[in-house]
Order: structure tokens, then C-alpha cells, then sequence
């Protein structure tokens, strides 16, 4: 038996459309979902004149279930994010790190007809991830990405509870980069242009702040170990990498164009690493929502309609810096 639902696309001149899939009867380990929440990331932003379905931050209930589901049910949470697919048996997926298996399926490379802007969605069991019940549909939506990319950082390569992590930017991925490394016992240093969020930024866990608008130096208490970068813009490295501890590793994790570009020998005298790193694996996803739930690290809310005119508003304010800090789309259809 299909199912078809509505969903929502980018079009080529920028505009949101609303269309619908279908979906013939569910196979192997697919799981149709009933979407209760999406995230907005800035990725759907890049997408948006693609033609596809936007949005891969999604959260909703299970309606059924294809013949090879073995753990899921009718009636639980789930959540996805980008990665939909992998081989399952190259050495990337073998070892855990699937999100680089040379035949990984991400949002914006696969599946064009179905994302989180949507009523529903058919996703393989493999690929999904049950919601704690410590977070709510609306708060663990914006953790299938925004959350996942930066507590893979922070989980995946060594951080200590007695390192200092820096992290640049007050937003969507760095509130939530301030509440991960303070409840796993990290100081963290928070930078941002000016003192306007410096009161929010120690709410949510920050140690220390500093405004970079017009420094020529930045003085903090210790070296930091770890630096997160938040914002899309490249930071001043001549302000950032004197405060780095030697053997410091710096993630630039938001997507840009263009090249990265750092200073040669500061680089060099210092052991000084930078890090590439995209959204976690499913073992970090999972493992990141039970500590969201534990430790109720939720992320700064604004929630809009899952629909044309909700979407494009939301997207709007995004692109105009309004959001604070996520945004998140209800859907209103039954």
C-alpha cells in the first residue's frame, strides 16, 4: 500500500513549494514516520534553489513499519539528521565512522524527494534514533544536526573534562557548544563580537567572555585546548592563535565557501592541529541525546508553521540573523 505526503521544496528562483511524495509499501527496515518537528539549519539555506525537499533536522512518531524492523515500533519518538544511508561494509562503516563511508547517502547528495519540511518521511530503522523522554519533539530537533556536529567534536577526538574549549560565536551551533562542553566538566571561553550576549553566554555555561569587536589582543585566563568555530566567517587568527595551548586543535564547523586560510609558522611552533569534522555518527548521535536529556541541555527556541509562509519567514529571519538561536517548524496538517 503507498503513502503519499506533502512536503515542502526550494524551487530555482529562491521561492518554498508545497508538493507531495509518494512512497510505495514500506521494505526491509524502512520506517514511515509522522512528522511533529523540524529544525532549520543554515544547510537548507544552500538548498534552497536545488529543487529538493528541505530540511534534516527532523523529529516525529512512528505510524508503521517495514518487514525487517527489529526494534522499532508503532507509537515511539524518533529522530534523523543528515546521513541517511552507508554501505555498511567499507572500513569507514566497519569502524564506526560511517558518516565518511565513500557511499554514504547525506541531505543535499540523496534522497531529493523527502526531508524533514514534510507531514511525513520513510527512513531506514538503522538511521534512526529514539528520543529520550527528558526532550520534546521541538527541543530534540534541532540536536539531529546543529547538536550532533558539535558534540561530535567534543566527543570524538579526545576532549578532557580538564581542557579549556573556546568556542567563537553566540548561535545556533555555539549555544548549544557552550551547554555540551560545560556539563562534561570543560572551562569554557566563549567569543563574540560584542558584550550584548556575554549574560546569556554564562546562563548557558560559559566561564569566561570576551568581546572581540576591535581587540588587537585577546588576554584569557589559560590557554585553550579546544577552539570551536561557530560563525560562517573565518576568525582573525593573529587575535586567536596567540590564547591557543601548544597541541591546541581548532574545528571549523559551520559550512563555508572558499578556502581556509591560517598562519604558517604559528601553526607549526605551536603543534597547533585543525580538525575537519561534519555530523557525528550514529553511536555519538545516540549517545548525545541521552546526555542532552540527562544533563537537559535543550537548545533556544523560535517556533514557526511547517508551511510556505512559515517557512519562507522563517528562513528570512535566519538570513537576516533574527533567529534565537534555532528555529523550529510545527507542521499543521493532521
Amino acid at each position: 500500500m503507498s503513502t503519499t505526503f506533502t512536503t515542502f521544496k526550494g524551487s530555482e528562483d529562491g521561492s518554498i513549494v508545497k508538493s507531495s511524495t509518494t512512497k510505495s509499501e514500506l521494505t526491509g527496515d524502512q520506517v514511515l514516520v509522522k512528522v511533529t518537528a523540524s529544525g532549520l539549519c543554515g544547510t537548507d539555506e544552500h538548498y534552497r534553489k536545488a529543487g529538493m525537499v528541505l530540511g534534516h533536522e527532523g523529529c516525529g512518531v512512528v505510524v508503521a513499519t517495514g518487514p525487517a524492523v527489529t526494534y522499532t515500533k508503532k507509537g515511539d519518538r524518533v529522530g534523523w539528521g543528515y546521513q541517511h544511508d552507508s554501505c555498511g561494509h567499507c572500513q569507514e562503516c566497519l569502524k564506526g565512522t560511517e558518516t565518511y563511508c565513500p557511499e554514504r547517502k547525506m541531505y543535499g547528495y540523496a534522497d531529493f524527494d523527502q526531508g524533514s519540511f514534510a507531514t511525513h518521511a520513510v527512513w531506514r530503522e538503522a538511521f534512526l534514533f529514539k528520543i529520550p523522554d527528558g526532550l520534546s519533539d521541538a527541543e530534540a530537533a534541532p540536536l539531529q544536526c546543529g547538536g550532533a556536529t558539535v558534540f561530535n567534536c567534543l566527543h570524538a577526538y579526545n576532549v578532557q573534562p580538564t581542557d579549556r574549549v573556546g568556542v567563537i560565536g553566540v548561535g545556533g551551533l555555539g549555544h548549544l557548544a557552550i551547554q555540551f562542553a560545560a556539563k562534561m566538566g570543560c572551562e569554557v571561553v566563549v567569543f563574540s563580537g560584542t558584550d550584548s550576549k556575554k549574560d546569556e553566554a554564562l546562563k548557558l555555561g560559559a566561564s569566561e567572555f570576551h568581546a572581540t569587536k576591535g581587540a588587537k589582543e585577546l588576554k584569557v585566563g589559560k590557554p585553550i585546548n579546544h577552539l570551536l568555530v561557530t560563525t560562517s566567517a573565518l576568525p582573525d587568527w593573529k587575535l586567536y592563535l596567540p590564547v591557543l595551548a601548544s597541541g591546541a586543535t581548532i574545528y571549523p564547523i559551520s559550512v563555508a565557501e572558499g578556502d581556509f586560510a591560517i598562519p604558517y609558522m604559528p601553526l607549526l611552533s605551536n603543534g597547533i592541529r585543525v580538525q575537519g569534522s561534519i555530523v557525528a555518527s550514529r553511536y555519538i548521535h545516540q549517545r548525545m541525546l541521552q546526555f542532552a536529556a540527562l544533563h537537559q541541555i535543550k537548545p533556544v527556541l523560535q517556533e514557526f508553521p511547517m508551511t510556505v509562509d512559515g517557512i519562507e519567514d522563517a528562513m528570512s529571519r535566519l538570513n537576516k540573523g533574527e533567529i534565537r538561536y534555532r528555529a523550529v517548524l510545527i507542521p499543521q496538517e493532521a
